[in-house]
């Protein structure tokens, strides 16, 4: 099987190997930032959702901070119609340099706000709001950031470029960890709860800062070069209405592999705190060796899509997701040893690396270039925002009712979902303009 595509616009690059690669590497230096700002709050919630949210139950304070986590992501969809928008206008460069100084500025606000004991409601209200922004940046730079990728990259290792996107955005979470486990042992329990929490905001604002400079000496790509510039259509509502088909296809690929993708590295890691009973240090470690697993799986699986299209690569997630996710729950509930659990994550994100590795050029080569970035972000962002967003909060809700298995079946749903989009949509789509190709 070849490449899905249904647009003819991905021309080679005139840039070489070894440019396309420069700018690649910098596109992706700032979605890593902005993936650990983003992931910093997940990781540090269980130190500082007490700050915000004060209650007698830690069930309801985790409660509290997904709620505010699920808000950030119902931003997204505004953030992808107003930077997909901007990058199909005025270029992916600006978009993607607008989204990392947003993305800096919430989580400068984030580290100095001060807790609920000093100025009452103001603090979760600040805490919202600033949330809500980097939400509106986040929602961006993944439709922005695929287009910007999959337009860098030369046709033969198109796949393998694009990867980079979940390779940055797992580096940040991994980040996100490394940062956790050297401050749990620098600092005690206390003291985190306390003000060691706000170390890593700080750290993100800065790490935003350099990369924005960087993003400022990226190469536009070819592809807006040539054919959007003079566009006054370009990034419009009713130009991206005309692909209906496309924004089913990627809302119905998202579904599945949003809720599994947040399931298996986000909320897992509460799963082994809250519910295996596991330590809070152990868990840190177990997750960042299981994301460095996946990091490595990326390009991997991506290359492997450059020689056998894509399509296979997704009907394994969604066969693996659908059939597995129940039994990994399982068996991960009575997990007695470290190395249970990791092998049982490592297997849980050896499947969802099927989809995290290449979904995003899959839907970049729905669109043709002058509606690619709000065609990937927007339909990806409202799927994000309503179903990736809320699967900590669903979980916990579910757990605090005593019906925590029901969450396991609920993945497992959506990822069949998907999975009917990858076996049938896709085929069809790809055979309806080989059709017109040959025409």
């Amino acid at each position: 099987m070849r490449e899905i595509t249904v647009n003819s616009d991905f021309t080679l690059p005139v840039r070489s190997e070894k440019q396309i690669a420069s700018n690649v590497l910098k596109g992706s230096l700032g979605n890593l930032i902005e993936w650990f700002d983003w992931y910093v709050y997940a990781s540090f919630a269980i130190y500082f959702s007490g700050a915000f949210f004060p209650a007698h139950n830690p069930t309801a304070q985790l409660l509290a901070a997904a709620g505010v986590f699920a808000i950030g992501f119902f931003m997204r969809p505004l953030g992808s119609l107003i930077m997909g928008r901007l990058a199909d206008r005025h270029g992916r460069r600006t978009a993607l340099t607008v989204s990392v100084l947003i993305m800096a500025t919430g989580s400068l606000i984030i580290a100095f706000i001060p807790t609920y004991a000093t100025i009452g409601i103001w603090s979760p209200l600040i805490l919202i709001v600033t949330r809500s922004l980097q939400g509106l940046s986040l929602g961006g730079e993944y439709g922005t950031s695929a287009t910007y990728l999959s337009e860098m990259a030369s046709p033969h290792h198109r796949g393998f470029y694009a990867s980079f996107q979940y390779v940055t955005l797992i580096a940040g979470q991994l980040f996100a960890l490394l940062v956790q486990i050297i401050l749990q042992n620098c600092y005690t329990n206390a003291q985190l709860t306390a003000f060691g929490w706000r170390i890593p905001f700080g750290i993100g604002a800065i790490g935003a800062l350099v990369v924005l400079w960087l993003r400022l000496s990226m190469k536009e790509s070819d592809q807006f070069t040539r054919h959007n510039q003079h566009q006054t259509k370009a990034g419009t509502l009713r130009l991206l209405m005309r692909y209906p088909k496309q924004i089913v296809i990627v809302i119905m690929m998202t579904l599945g592999g949003t809720i599994c993708f947040y399931t298996y590295t986000t909320y897992l890691q509460q799963f082994m705190i809250n519910s295996v009973g596991m330590a809070k240090e152990q868990v840190a470690l177990i997750n960042f060796a299981a994301l460095l697993v996946m990091i490595i799986l990326q390009p991997l699986f991506g290359a492997l899509s450059d020689r056998i299209g894509r399509r296979p690569l997704l009907i394994f997630f969604g066969l693996g997701a659908t059939l597995g996710t129940v039994p990994l729950f399982t068996l991960l509930s009575h997990a007695t040893k470290d190395w249970q659990a990791l092998g049982l994550m490592v297997g849980a994100l050896v499947i969802v690396s099927g989809y995290t590795s290449i979904n995003a050029i899959v839907k970049a080569e729905l669109f043709p270039s002058e509606i690619r970035a709000l065609g990937v972000g927007l339909p990806y962002g409202l799927t994000v925002a309503l179903f990736g967003g809320t699967v900590n909060y669903v979980a916990l809700w579910l757990r605090s009712l005593h019906h925590e298995s029901l969450f396991f079946w609920y993945v497992s749903l959506a990822a069949a979902i998907s999975l009917y989009a990858y076996v049938f949509l896709l085929k069809a789509h790809r055979s309806q303009f080989e059709g017109r190709k040959r025409s």
